[in-house]
């Protein structure tokens, strides 16, 4: 992920145990009832000739760039156009762009929403085969698949990931030292003794920010450590019957309004956005924040080397399992893509290739994918990035990954989940409400498929 807007997303295996251990079961290639657009014979060759490759990006995310310009110079023949918009404004305009006359070759593509049964992307499935892409993970790849009927982690492949993530917690160095923390939490009880300690040195416990819904880290974490995470899995994959209404979900909420009652938010949570949540914990406001590992770069430039710490939400009992957040950065070939097979090799290139890989690594701070018996990129040790690279092993070792909670629906982010934690966090609506609320827009979303 980038060092911008990677919230908006709610976006790892870094391991041999990390990638093999993804929990998320999928199906075989090819099961859903969708037509496939090119279900014909596809070639990995090399692209020949003079081809130029379209990229439809968000801002704020470097690597498909570097990726392409490394690209150019073991393929000379290929170049890129890559464009940029806002997530809001790709969320928005997805469809539109896809079924353009000039549609990309590539797009980001967060959420798939109705885009598959529109028929408005290239299935994946052929180039799974051609490229031995089973012999990634399966649940890798489960979140990128969908039917026929809308339900994800199953039926046939529409997405691939440029890197894959991990959701944890930052805490500055310096301002546990002032507020006589001396080690990382190994519990939900440590950890809000540590954020009473913060505040009663006069330390903001918790920097997070709810105008773009940035918070909703913080708050799936907590779910994440109450319940079996395989219920909150079947509801972000949509199946039937599944529901955000649960005791897990519930104790989360009620732990997320407590803290914010408690004062361990920020008094202004609801006027900050992503980029200045970083920006805050990067100049010190904040003891505490929930981040991915995209950030971990960024948060070492800024507050120096060995002057941070990241760590894995803890849970109930020092001994529990660790569940934590943790997705592919998803893009899509569209289906009127002109370049389909040679996108394609440009996928399995970045999956597959010593430099993509370890650009990859070294620009977003995410783990590469792919086969687990592909080298793994060398990272400096002591670093934030080894840091978040060893723990994506340990959330792999305890099958312990799931999707995050704002790709559920095309419109549940923005639609819901942001404003209505926003009256969560201001006591304006209870936990209660929040759930309902959250599941009644969540029905009505997937009934507009």
């Amino acid at each position: 992920m980038s060092t911008k807007k990677r919230a908006q997303r709610l976006i790892a295996a870094a391991a041999v145990a990390a990638t093999a251990a993804f929990g998320l079961s999928a199906c075989a290639p090819g099961s859903a009832t969708t037509t496939p657009q090119n279900s014909g014979a596809v070639s990995t060759d090399a692209p020949k000739g003079k081809v130029t490759l379209n990229i439809y990006d968000e801002t704020g995310f470097p690597v498909t760039k570097d990726l392409a310009d490394e690209f150019t110079k073991q393929y000379p023949n290929v170049t890129f156009k890559v464009t940029r918009d806002s997530f809001q404004n790709l969320l928005a305009n997805t469809p539109r762009i896809l079924s353009g006359a000039d549609a990309p070759d590539l797009i980001r593509l967060s959420t798939l929403g109705t885009t598959v049964q529109d028929g408005l992307l290239t299935n994946l499935d052929p180039y799974f085969k051609a490229y031995n892409w089973d012999k990634f993970p399966a649940g890798q790849l489960a979140g990128s698949r969908m039917t026929s009927k809308g339900v994800r982690g199953e039926g046939s492949l529409w997405q691939f990931g440029i890197g894959y993530s991990v959701t944890g917690i930052y805490m500055n160095n310096k301002l546990a030292a002032k507020a006589g923390v001396t080690s990382v939490p190994t519990t939900l009880d440590e950890l809000e003794a540590d954020l009473q300690k913060a505040k009663d040195a006069g330390v903001l416990p918790i920097q997070t920010g709810m105008q773009d819904g940035v918070g909703t880290f913080t708050l799936q974490a907590l779910i994440n450590q109450y319940g079996d995470k395989q219920k909150l899995v079947d509801w972000m994959f949509n199946k039937s019957g599944a529901t955000i209404d649960t005791s897990a979900a519930l104790k989360g909420a009620t732990k997320f309004q407590e803290w914010a009652k408690k004062g361990y938010l920020p008094s202004d949570v609801n006027a900050i956005n992503y980029t200045t949540m970083v920006s805050n914990f990067t100049s010190g406001q904040g003891l505490f924040m929930w981040d991915g590992n995209w950030d971990a770069a960024n948060v070492e430039k800024a507050l120096g080397k060995g002057k941070a710490q990241f760590f894995l939400q803890p849970g109930l009992t020092a001994d529990s399992k660790y569940v934590a957040m943790g997705t592919g950065n998803t893009f899509s070939i569209p289906a009127k893509s002109k370049n389909a097979d040679a996108t394609a090799f440009f996928l399995n290139w970045i999956a597959t290739n010593k430099q993509a890989r370890s650009i990859v690594v070294n620009v977003t701070g995410a783990a590469p994918g792919g086969d687990p018996s592909e080298t793994l990129p060398t990272v400096a040790s002591g670093t934030l990035t080894k840091q978040a690279l060893d723990l994506s092993s340990k959330v792999g070792a305890d099958d312990g990954f799931v999707d995050f909670m704002a790709n559920s629906t095309a419109g549940i982010y923005q639609g819901s989940l942001q404003p209505n934690e926003q009256l969560l966090l201001t006591n304006k609506i209870t936990p209660e409400a929040f759930l309902k609320a959250t599941q009644a827009f969540y029905v009505k979303d997937l009934a507009s498929k």
